[in-house]
């Protein structure tokens, strides 16, 4: 969630075990969400040429980051990868989603790292592909 990336501070990576605290999340409630090598590279690269103090992303003023400055990253960024549809710090949490899904991981899992309270949530942001689709064998194959 947008809301919760502009709230992360640099204390709340836990690069020993890989983990990003998420405080306050929607629900006023906490929780640990993965973090990537390939992630942890970059954000050590982004540490050694902006050097924030409190906040993970921050402003010229050194606070918080503002949304819309963030949507914007994202919007440059898809258009500089060639990206022709839009894009959205939050359609980039369904992708997420929606990859984890293809890849196998369990949708409860996915319900835990994305915050969701209900399962029913969880079924929105993660779209079946045609491709996920074609990839599921008939039981009938296998007779």
């Amino acid at each position: 969630r947008l809301g919760e990336l502009i709230h992360l501070k640099i204390k709340d990576i836990d690069s020993t075990n890989m983990l990003l605290l998420i405080k306050n999340a929607k629900g006023n409630k906490d929780r640990v969400v993965m973090l990537s090598q390939i992630l942890l590279d970059d954000l050590r690269v982004y540490f050694k040429e902006f050097k924030p103090k409190e906040y993970l992303f921050e402003g010229q003023g050194g606070g918080m980051y503002a949304e819309k400055s963030v949507q914007m990253v994202v919007k440059n960024a898809a258009a500089k990868a060639g990206i022709k549809k839009r894009v959205t710090p939050h359609v980039l949490r369904h992708c997420f989603a929606t990859h984890l899904l293809e890849s196998g991981t369990d949708i409860r899992y996915i319900q835990k790292l994305l915050g969701h309270q209900s399962i029913k949530t969880t079924e929105i942001y993660t779209r079946i592909t045609d491709i996920s689709q074609s990839k599921i064998k008939s039981p009938l194959d296998n007779l």
